[in-house]
């Protein structure tokens, strides 16, 4: 068949309400036609395929043949075309918004409770939060930036901006203070980083040594039961900043640079998008704000 000779969809769309209703005048209703623009379609329909799609059964209408050939196969299609739209609308959404990866602790403890200001400046933005540590997949998770600790080989098509140093430094609720400095507690440790109270320990030799040591699986669990009065973790400080500044954490030892910082992410053209250098600005801003 060729194209022109291809009924018109609107024809085929009432021809198929009225076949799945079992009815003209719901078809009508549904479509939002009166019954006769309904009935003049279906006829227009059988007019060009020379095929009758209706027969008469009682009061009512019955398919024919060729009628029920058709509507199943218009079934097949409308599903399908729906599928089709749905996807494609799916996708366009997850192109238009502007996908950040960040590290989980990081993401938790200082990201995702400023991302709210982020958002009432840019409702515009479509920002969505993904997490994960090391070599960023940018194309494979559709990612447009991610927040990284710079501690493993870059690409050379990556761009880096440099966010903060790392810093660390021993943390605990005010109460385990006296403990601490007399040498009675326990550390907690991550074991993301099973060396670093070792390290710690070496570069501050007048740091009574602790009574044990206990390991969590990140550093986000290690603060968190540090605030809970569990023990004195080894924190990076952007994981401990705002229970320091709440109060529900101390750090009478301070934090030290590591050498090592954490950076924002990119591939593909070095000039970002507007959405993403937006995003990248306020990132700055905020990393400014808590780090100086």
């Amino acid at each position: 068949m060729k194209r022109s000779e291809i009924p018109s969809l609107d024809d085929l769309r009432a021809f198929h309400a009225a076949a799945r209703l079992g009815s003209v005048r719901l078809a009508a209703d549904e479509l939002a036609l009166t019954h006769g623009a309904v009935s003049r379609r279906i006829t227009k329909l059988s007019q060009d395929i020379g095929l009758r799609l209706f027969e008469r059964s009682g009061r009512g209408l019955r398919l024919t043949g060729a009628g029920e050939a058709l509507n199943l196969t218009l079934g097949r299609f409308f599903a399908e075309l729906s599928t089709t739209i749905e996807n494609l609308r799916a996708t366009d959404s997850r192109r238009s918004a502007l996908v950040l990866s960040c590290e989980p602790s990081v993401a938790m403890r200082w990201l995702i409770p400023r991302l709210a200001s982020f958002q009432a400046d840019h409702p515009e933005i479509a920002l969505h939060l993904s997490v994960g540590g090391g070599a960023v997949e940018f194309r494979r998770e559709r990612i447009d930036l991610a927040i990284r600790r710079l501690d493993f080989p870059l690409p050379e098509a990556w761009h880096v901006q440099r966010l903060f140093a790392e810093k660390m430094g021993p943390v605990m609720t005010a109460r385990l203070a006296p403990a601490f400095a007399d040498g009675d507690y326990i550390v907690l440790g991550a074991k993301t980083r099973p060396d670093a109270w070792s390290h710690w320990l070496s570069a501050h030799p007048s740091v009574p040594r602790p009574s044990e040591v206990r390991f969590h699986d990140h550093h986000f669990l290690a603060v968190e039961a540090a605030s809970a009065g569990l023990g004195v973790a080894l924190s990076p400080l952007v994981l401990a900043i705002d229970d320091i500044e709440k109060g529900r954490l101390v750090a009478p030892a301070g934090f030290d640079a590591d050498g090592s910082h954490y950076g924002l992410i990119w591939t593909g053209s070095l000039e970002l998008g507007q959405n993403a250098r937006m995003l990248a600005e306020w990132l700055q801003a905020e990393c400014t704000r808590s780090f100086g």
